[in-house]
């Protein structure tokens, strides 16, 4: 069952008229048709209306939006001969994040990403995207293999943050983060981050450095959460809207402020409306990416990627 979000109803709406003078077939006079095609070019009018004036509350709606697609769902249309890789040698598999090789337009590359699992019962088994210690260090693990047999990595991001819990504390989760962080920027491969639904904190950090950094259209990218930042500043969740205006999360406020590198458009209606089209997009920008990186001498590449991030935050006084 698709699921809508509240802005979307004026879309549904026309949508099922449409459907329902389709749905009339051979009995479409030309009055009918006349109506199909007024219909038609009203819904494409109230979605560019929609969806280029959305807040950035919608924006986050958008990114969570049950039915985006996910790290598997990429998998599925981009990458063939695709081989899973489990586990992190220490403690065990964390399905919360996937791993694994396959090969886009003949090119082989490691994959890294974010998994929240779409029915209950499979969101339990990817602990809803939150990843524990383990699944980062399978991440590290399954990209140093790709830096130590010269394989471009790509890496989608999709999580409201790292998992919190005290299993997670035990088992060293704030060190797994800052280890990937710190291995990851001296991978000597291209690699190409690109934020597909939610960017948060350090969760999507312990995956998100790379030479490229790349965000959807409608997904976000924040240090915290809209409800976590309105719990400390406002002491209420209930500014949840006014708190994700001040965190600058959209796409287009993070490339202005050169957080990162570029904005892939998405399929009329949200990468949810279409997922094997908003697929084809991310697989196009997969692939421009890597002949930009592809020819940059290995130091070279470590030595930008770190002065990158280094000139993060940045700013002059006066």
């Amino acid at each position: 069952m698709i699921k809508h979000l509240d802005f979307e109803k004026p879309i549904i709406e026309l949508h099922e008229r449409i459907e329902e003078l389709k749905a009339l077939n051979g009995n479409m006079s030309g009055i009918y048709q006349t109506e199909l095609k007024k219909l038609n070019a009203k819904l494409v009018k109230i979605r560019k209306e929609i969806f280029s004036s959305l807040t950035p509350w919608q924006r986050v709606e958008m990114a969570r939006h049950p039915n985006r697609p996910y790290t598997s769902d990429y998998v599925k249309f981009l990458f063939k001969d695709w081989t899973e890789i489990h586990g992190d040698r220490r403690f065990s598999d964390d399905n919360a994040i996937i791993t694994g090789i396959g090969s886009l337009e003949g090119i082989s590359f490691v994959v890294v990403g974010h998994e929240k699992g779409r029915k209950i019962t499979e969101k339990v088994k990817r602990n809803f995207g939150s990843a524990h210690p383990e699944g980062y260090r399978k991440a590290l693990r399954v990209m140093k293999l790709g830096g130590k047999f010269n394989l471009p990595i790509v890496c989608l991001v999709d999580t409201a943050g790292a998992y919190p819990g005290i299993g997670a504390e035990e088992r060293g989760q704030a060190l797994a983060i800052a280890e990937n962080i710190k291995e990851i920027a001296v991978i000597p491969v291209p690699i190409i981050v690109i934020i597909t639904g939610e960017g948060g904190s350090g969760g999507a950090l312990a995956i998100g450095i790379g030479d490229r950094i790349y965000m959807q259209e409608f997904s976000v990218y924040s240090v915290i959460s809209p409800e976590g930042c309105a719990s400390i500043i406002f002491r209420n969740q209930e500014y949840k809207k006014e708190a994700a205006g001040y965190l600058k999360i959209t796409a287009e406020e993070l490339k202005k402020f050169q957080i990162i590198d570029g904005i892939i458009s998405e399929p009329e209606g949200g990468a949810h409306s279409n997922h094997e089209e908003a697929a084809k997009l991310v697989g196009e920008t997969i692939l421009k990416l890597y002949q930009e990186l592809k020819d940059i001498p290995r130091d070279d590449l470590i030595d930008k990627r770190i002065e990158k991030f280094s000139q993060m935050g940045v700013y002059i006084e006066g």
